[in-house]
């Protein structure tokens, strides 16, 4: 059996890992930008109080393993509790802080080191600080930001490959349930990462879109 023959015979294996691969990065995308971004914009307006604590959140949260963040709130955790949670959402928390985090960094860099001559130059031009956020700082920050965001992206799919661990029938543990029965590993971790590597152009595609909306004609606004 070579690997599309794999696909073929196994798609409705295939198809429920992709489904769930699918479900966690629909939640943990728009969670980790949207709260990332806010915690960013917010610890850089805030240094020295609230910014600090976000600031070592982050390196706490960046220093510690995954694998041990995903643990830790899928056993004990959840024991201290007294709750019981699907494991698939523990995952998404799991993910989504990390991702949280990493993109709060970002934005917060970003931000800090923006010229602020820009800003200075809109306000002689008569521009709002409406005008000065939508038609400069972001339009300039995204273009900045950008390459980052989709590794951080493509990152945070890799970390799904982990929710397996705490039996969340993701790709990868659909593709060792495969390969323990009929044990053909070169195909089936090979067909896995041709998944992944569709969902990650997907991504990329995605971004360029954003990029040519968003960051266009910079100089005519």
């Amino acid at each position: 059996m070579n690997i599309f023959d794999i696909i073929w015979e196994y798609k409705n294996f295939f198809k429920e890992g992709l489904k769930n691969t699918l479900f966690l990065i629909a939640l943990i995308y728009p969670i980790g930008l949207f709260l990332g971004s806010f915690s960013g914009i917010i610890s850089h307006k805030y240094k020295k109080n609230i910014g600090i604590i976000i600031r070592l959140l982050s390196v706490l949260v960046a220093a510690t393993p995954i694998l041990v963040i995903l643990f830790w709130l899928h056993y004990p955790f959840q024991y201290i509790l007294e709750i019981v949670v699907e494991p698939i959402y523990t995952a998404v928390f799991a993910i989504s802080l990390v991702c949280t985090f990493l993109v709060s960094d970002i934005i917060f860099n970003a931000i800090n080191d923006f010229p602020n001559q820009y800003i200075s130059s809109a306000k002689v031009c008569g521009l709002n600080n409406k005008d000065i956020v939508l038609k400069i700082q972001f339009p300039l920050i995204l273009r900045q930001i950008l390459p980052s965001i989709i590794n951080i992206l493509v990152i945070v799919l890799q970390m799904t490959l982990f929710a397996s661990l705490i039996s969340v029938n993701e790709l990868f543990r659909v593709a060792q349930q495969i390969n323990a029965e009929i044990y053909r590993p070169v195909e089936i971790y090979t067909a896995v990462g041709i998944f992944y590597a569709v969902i990650s152009l997907l991504i990329f595609g995605i971004a360029h879109w954003f990029k040519l909306k968003f960051t266009r004609n910079i100089s005519e606004s």
